[in-house]
This record gives structure tokens, sequence and C-alpha cells, in this order.
């Protein structure tokens, strides 16, 4: 839209900003249910891993692994962070509200605590490993899914809004983000020499190509899952008994297998935007999941869910500042710890398309060091309680 006041509004507003917000807006004030709807499995399941497909067609791998260790630096920085973050945030309301720490038993805060870094580390398989070691009740863990859900897309909308001015925010920490920009420009220079007006034909192949790998992601994905869980049940803390890991797997997997074919070719016809197009509806599917009047219910939790995650910013960002990185790999490196394989792809895209499968691949290592550190997490969650 090129009226003056939108082209002013979208440079301070990004636009998946507002595909994320106002879902959950509606889904706040009761317009719609995102929990009713089942959109969100459907978009997660299905959309995303035809989206990483498309969006991997054109990739240059040789690329992504020049952006050098930083982003793997970048990433464990995040790891620590929630690790530290939340002994350091409960230990820090429990000086003001000493009675945050909860009753003796399965009541006790720091064992609902425990769960959310299992999901802020490694994702729903290792949060739900969390319940079941430390033993939170099911009321307890109820009312930390909502910190969880809530904190987490606070601060994924902030990742969002960031990803609109990267090139100021690297100023500011005079980061060296050449490498970045280089890849950008490659995959922008392939694209305009291949580009070409789509036919219905091409746009099918598209789909076609997307849900047919999705639908191969599947067919492993519950092959594997199970398998895994009845044969190998060692493997479980590597959460390669999660269904939902082998999708990912395999959707990013096939993409850049096709990326060495013929097929990268269709990038001309618009792969990476039709991929970014299933990236929006997942956004806007993610949003759907957020009720901010939760945050009235249990005002003490959040206060801690939200200094947890300043602590896990401010190591990011001390760490970032350090090493020089980029605020793209502060903000994925976070996100594929916090977010996961289904949101860190997005917060990645939002810098630009090309560059979602680097969120895929460090969210695929928080899934294998996910139980490690939220079990960490948990013992020092215990010993500040205990003090």
């Amino acid at each position: 839209m090129k009226h003056p006041f939108f082209q002013r509004f979208y440079r301070v507003v990004p636009t998946v900003l507002l595909c994320y917000f106002i879902p959950a807006l509606l889904n706040t004030f009761g317009v719609i249910s995102g929990e009713d709807s089942g959109l969100y499995y459907v978009a997660s399941r299905y959309l995303l891993p035809s989206s990483l497909v498309l969006l991997t067609l054109s990739i240059d791998l040789k690329s992504i692994l020049k952006l050098g260790p930083k982003a793997v630096i970048m990433f464990f920085a995040g790891t620590a962070g929630i690790v530290l973050g939340g002994p350091l945030a409960l230990f820090t309301v429990s000086l003001v509200v000493p009675e945050v720490l909860g009753m003796e038993g399965a009541d006790e805060t720091w064992r609902g605590l425990a769960t959310i870094a299992g999901s802020w580390i490694g994702g729903s398989a290792n949060q739900t490993s969390m319940l079941e070691v430390f033993g939170a009740s099911p009321t307890l863990f109820s009312q930390m899914i909502a910190v969880d859900v809530i904190v987490a897309n606070v601060w994924m909308a902030a990742l969002l809004y960031g990803a609109g001015m990267p090139d100021k925010i690297d100023r500011f920490f005079k980061a060296d983000n050449s490498a970045i920009i280089e890849l950008q420009e490659k995959v922008e220079k392939y694209r305009q020499g291949i580009v070409r007006v789509p036919t219905l034909s091409d746009t099918m192949v598209l789909v076609g190509l997307g849900f047919g790998v999705t639908g191969l992601s599947h067919l492993v994905g519950d092959t594997l899952g199970p398998y895994v869980r009845e044969n190998h049940p060692g493997l479980i803390q590597y959460s390669l008994d999660n269904v939902f890991f082998w999708i990912v797997i395999v959707a990013t997997t096939g993409g850049l297998l096709l990326s060495f074919t013929k097929a990268r070719q269709l990038e001309g016809v618009g792969a990476s935007r039709l991929g970014s197009a299933l990236l929006y509806i997942l956004v806007a599917t993610i949003g759907m999941q957020m009720d901010l009047g939760a945050v009235l219910e249990n005002p003490l939790f959040f206060l801690i869910g939200m200094i947890w995650m300043v602590f896990h910013v401010l190591i990011m960002l001390v760490v970032a500042y350090f090493i020089k990185a980029p605020f793209f790999f502060v903000a994925v490196g976070s996100q594929a710890n916090v977010g996961g394989a289904a949101s860190a792809p997005i917060v990645a895209s939002a810098f630009n398309a090309s560059l979602a499968p680097v969120g895929v691949l460090l969210a695929v290592l928080g899934y294998a060091v996910g139980t490690y550190g939220a079990y960490i997490c948990g013992l020092l969650l215990q010993l500040i309680s205990n003090l």
C-alpha cells in the first residue's frame, strides 16, 4: 500500500507483528478461540513443514556454513540465560514476596518453573519430561503453561519488532553482519536471475512439492517416533521419540536435498514467497493461542517469568556485545531456545526469507540439549527454594 500514512506506519510496525498481535487481541477479548479452532495444530504440523521445504529450495548451504560459529555461540548463550535466569528470577521475587516459593510438597513453585525451563530449551516434549521428573501438581502445571505461552509470545513479538530494524541495533552494538548481508545478496541475485511470471501449473507444482515432502515427513515421524519410544527408551532424553521433531527434520532435509537439484529453479516462480505466506498463517495461529487476560490470574508467576526472560536477554546481549554478534544471531539464538522449531524460522525469515533454515538448524540443536539444560535449571530452582 503506497498511502503515505501506511508507508510510515509499516516502517515502524512490521507486518508480521500485526499478523501476530491482532489475532492475540481477538482471542483475549473472546472474539475468536484459538484453543477451540485447532488451527495452530494444523498450521504447525502441515503448513510449517511445507513452508520449510519451499524456503530451503533455493538455499546455499555453503553460504550458511560460512556464517561462522557466532550463531551457535549465541544459541548456547540463550540456553545459559534460561538455565541461570529461572533461579535468579525466583530468588529476586522471593526477596520481596517470600510466599512465592509455595508450600511443601507438589505445590512448590520451583517444580512448576522447571517445566517452563523444559519448554524454553527443548520444547513441549522436554516440558513433559520435567513434569514427570520434578512432579509439579496439575494445577500448578496449568498455571505455568499460561506463563510459558504468554511470556514467550510477548518476547517473540519484541523480536519481530526488532527484526524490522536490525541495522540500527547492529550499529549500536558495533556488530559485524557482513556474512549475513553477503548471504542475503547472493540469494537475491540468484532469485533475480531466474524470476519469471508463475503459471497455475507452476503454483500447483510448488504446492504439490511442499505438501508432498510434508506427507513424507509425517510418514517418517509417525513411524520413527513410536519405534524409538518402544524400542530405544534411552533416546527419549534427546526427544527422538517426538513425532514433531522428525517432521521438522525430514521437511528441512528434504528441502535442502532438493536445493541440489533442478527444483532449485522453482524459486523463480515464487517458492520462498509461498513459503513465507504459509509462515504468516502460522504466525496468526500462534497469536490466537495468547490470552493476555491470564496475566491477572497469577501475577507473581508472570512476574517471575518476565524477570526470567529479562535475565535471558541480558546474558545474550552481553555475549553478543563481546563477540560482536549481529542482532540476527541474538534473535534466532533466543527463539531457537524459547520457541523451538515452530517459531525460530518465523523470526529468522522476518529478517530475510533466505535465513529461515538457520532458525530450524538451531532449534534442532535445542532438542538435543534441552533435557540436560532444563534438568540443571530444575536443580538450581530447587536449591534457591531451599535456601
